[in-house]
Formats: C-alpha cells, structure tokens, sequence
C-alpha cells in the first residue's frame, strides 16, 4: 500500500472537520466530485471506512477518528518543517514566543528585560494566543518557544525550563458577596448557583460538563465575568487583565500552577539555548521590590 500524500490527509481533515463535502470543498477551493473521489480512493487503499454517509449528512467512523488525529499530527508536522527551514535560512529571523494573553505579564516583562540586556542574541517577537493555543503554534512551527502552564497545559512532546509556580484566584464580579472575603476553597466556588465556574477546553478541545459558560476567549471571559455571569479560577498572575469590575480572592486549596519556557523536544538553536539559560536564572532570581 502507497503511503497517503499531504494533500489527501488536507482532503480528508477538511471533510472531517465540516463533516459536509460541500463545506470542505469550498473551503479547500476545489469542486465537490472530486474531493468525493479522493476520499473514497484513500478508503480504497487504506482497506477501511472512514465516513458513514447517508441523507442526513456524514459522520466519521472509528478509523476516520484515528486518521483524523493521526494526519493533523502530521501535517503539522510538515507545516514546522517548512517553517523552520525558512527561519534557519534566514539569520535576522527573530525567535518567535508565544503566550496567552494576560498570562504571566510580569515574568514575561522580565524575561524580555533579561534578554534586551545582551547585545549578541537574535530579537524576540511576542505573539499572543487565546486559551490553549500554544501547543499547536509550536507543533505546526510558527512558534519556536512558548510560555505555558503545568499541569493545565498540553505539554506532550515537549522540553521544559520551568520559570515559577503560584497559588490561584478566583476572578469574581465586584459586587458578589463571595468578593467580600479574604481568601476562598475550591468547594467555595464549585457550586454558585448564580454564579456558575466558566468552562476551559480541555487538552482534546472538548469542554467539560456543567452549568458555566463555554469560554474561549479573554475578552469573552473577562465580558461574562463583569456581567455576573460566571467566575473562574486562574493563575495569580494572570490577573494581568483583570478589568476594575472584578476582584480575585485568594483560592487556598487549588492546585499550584507552574510557569514553563516550552519549545519542541530535540529541535535546538543558539537563540533557544541562550533564551532557556536566561529563562533559568530568572527562576533563580527574584523580581526587585517595588520602589517606593
């Protein structure tokens, strides 16, 4: 059996991700008939189905789920190797870093600081992501390096240089009586009934069961939470982008979350090297005090 060619993994992701052949193809800028033959020559080769297709629609089968997964993986993979290649050519290329918005705004000020200092390393640019989004910007290679969080980040397949570990908060609504006190537990803000905890995706993308909202944006979250319409539980730090309408309460009993420098395991560079080396001693460096 012949290998399967990118083009058909691209085929088949669009036609499982719209699970309609008339989306896919006007997403993947072709005719419809022949993406239909496409994915019944793959289903031939490979010996499988991997759509169940009849009058209401497409579903994927079993296999389709694995090939799914399986060829995102995969043409991410291609998409990095292309990516870096270009970057390698290319010495005033910067290291590109990601982060979510909001998230760890002070270490990330004094790692930037750290790495202005000296003069002989390449330029960083910062881009930032929504919830969750880093891992994929260093699997398809359009990041180098990425600041992310354990354990609620995805960081399989990834080398690590951890930064700092904190407490969280909850980010309430001002006026809510659960702002009024000094610190909080987790059984304090699992069950509000006016005030259900909002719902992060989950490492698949899927979201968790329960009455919050499905969030999946800062400035959704930050909106919902002003409104009194949920709360949520967050890295201290992370309070960066906390609006005047809220305030963060201690959570004494949640899980601590430690900050990590991430960047794909094996792939190395001087730029990388030197910004892991200056990420380490920040981790042994405590911020200066403020001035008075």
């Amino acid at each position: 059996m012949d290998d399967l060619e990118t083009r058909e993994l691209r085929y088949f992701v669009a036609v499982a991700e719209e699970l309609h052949f008339g989306r896919a193809a006007q997403r993947l800028g072709i005719a419809q008939p022949p993406l239909s033959r496409a994915i019944r020559q793959m289903e031939r080769r490979l010996g499988v189905q991997l759509l169940d297709r009849d009058r209401r629609g497409v579903a994927l089968t079993g296999a389709g789920e694995v090939l799914l997964r399986e060829a995102r993986v995969s043409l991410d993979a291609v998409a990095a190797a292309t990516r870096r290649t270009r970057r390698a050519a290319d010495l005033q290329q910067p290291l590109v870093l990601v982060t979510k918005s909001g998230a760890s705004h002070e270490l990330l000020q004094r790692l930037l600081a750290s790495w202005a200092d000296n003069t002989d390393t390449a330029p960083v640019e910062v881009v930032l992501c929504e919830v969750g989004e880093q891992a994929r910007y260093l699997r398809n290679g359009r990041a180098d390096v990425a600041l992310m969080h354990r354990p609620v980040d995805d960081l399989a397949g990834f080398d690590t240089e951890d930064l700092c570990t904190e407490g969280q908060v909850a980010l309430l609504p001002s006026g809510h009586p659960l702002a009024a006190r000094p610190q909080l537990t987790l059984a304090d803000v699992s069950n509000v009934p006016d005030l259900p905890i909002a719902r992060w995706p989950q490492l698949d993308g899927s979201y968790p069961d329960g009455p919050g909202p499905e969030v999946h944006t800062q400035s959704q979250l930050a909106q919902l939470v002003a409104l009194s319409k949920t709360l949520l539980v967050i890295p201290a730090s992370s309070r960066a982008w906390q609006w005047p309408d809220h305030v963060a309460v201690p959570v004494v009993d949640a899980p601590d979350i430690t900050t990590v420098l991430a960047w794909p395991a094996g792939h190395h560079s001087s730029a990388l090297a030197a910004l892991a080396r200056a990420a380490a001693e920040l981790r042994n460096r405590p911020p200066a005090a403020p001035t008075p």
